[in-house]
């Protein structure tokens, strides 16, 4: 039985699945985030090397006994010093040369799309957009938390934390979400927000994005600067959309099949209908649930590079 095992990396997790010839899963592990510039490379590597033991265990096979793997790590081709390192680790791991590094951005639409041609819209820890049509590959957005990640939880919770202080001087009028942010951050007083997020003991980049569904809870309760927040995010995200539809060479009048993965479009319903309202205002898409999760797309990614691949 031939098995091909398909890793998606994430800002907050990392998931293993095994398929067998007629896609079927038949072994599924998850550890922690394999985002090296948040935990280091060698923690990076070690985790994949916890999923890979896991799934093999399963299975009772070796890695070398996987037929082909594919690798979607965060921010992979971003770092030309990182990257071969990454891609070499991954190689010792499995023990044999039957795999490729990507980046994660390629789970989700092989995922959503089963491999189909079209957009995919990853908003979850990050944000990024991944497409192809007819063997073309682009990719838009995915420049970091920093400078981008625009529609993403950290971007939505960035946004909803500069809310909070502008409501506090009352350049805007408080609202739940500022009452929200000082209960879950536990503040004693407005100022205590600089300490508690960006101190010696602030938030990591996933504890930060976790608090996207303030904002979101905020929002329902009738914050207009929250429901603001939220709009933004589906419209950055439709903006990502446009650029890829254009830089994979769709027409105008083209349809273009387009879904989604992460968990701010995947649990916010808020989100996606401000994003299929911001799309219907630009052109012409099919948008479709996810057809499979990012895990077992990236496992599908695998049996199709080895269908590609010279026997």
């Amino acid at each position: 039985m031939s098995v091909f095992l398909g890793v998606d990396g994430g800002g907050t997790k990392t998931e293993f699945v095994c398929i067998d010839e007629a896609g079927r899963v038949i072994a599924r592990a998850v550890t922690g985030t394999t985002y090296h510039l948040q935990i280091g490379l060698d923690e990076a590597i070690a985790r994949l090397g916890q999923g890979i033991e896991a799934v093999c265990g399963q299975l009772t096979l070796s890695p070398a006994g996987l037929r082909r793997a594919f690798f979607g790590l965060p921010a992979f081709g971003e770092d030309a010093a990182i990257d071969p390192l990454l891609d070499a680790a991954c190689g010792r791991l499995l023990g044999h040369d039957r795999y490729r590094c990507d980046n994660d951005m390629v789970c989700g639409w092989a995922g959503s799309l089963a491999c189909a041609d079209g957009i995919n819209l990853v908003a979850g820890t990050g944000s990024i957009g991944y497409g192809e049509r007819q063997g073309r590959k682009a990719r838009v957005g995915g420049w970091g938390e920093i400078f981008g990640d625009e529609g993403s939880a950290y971007w939505i919770a960035i946004q909803g934390l500069n809310a909070f202080t502008r409501m506090s001087d009352g350049r805007l009028p408080a609202g739940p979400l500022k009452q929200a942010l000082a209960r879950e951050l536990a503040l004693a007083s407005d100022l205590d927000i600089c300490a508690r997020v960006m101190g010696e003991k602030g938030m990591a980049r996933d504890e930060i994005a976790g608090l996207a569904r303030i904002v979101s809870d905020a929002a329902d309760q009738g914050d207009a600067e929250a429901a603001a927040i939220l709009d933004r995010a589906g419209s950055e995200l439709a903006a990502m959309a446009q650029a890829l539809r254009r830089n994979l060479g769709f027409g105008e009048s083209e349809t273009v099949l387009l879904s989604w993965s992460g968990g701010v479009l995947t649990k916010q319903a808020t989100v996606r209908t401000a994003l299929r309202r911001h799309l219907d205002r630009q052109g012409h898409y099919a948008v479709i649930e996810p057809r499979h999760d990012p895990a077992l797309g990236a496992a599908l990614y695998a049996a199709l590079l080895d269908r590609a691949s010279p026997a």
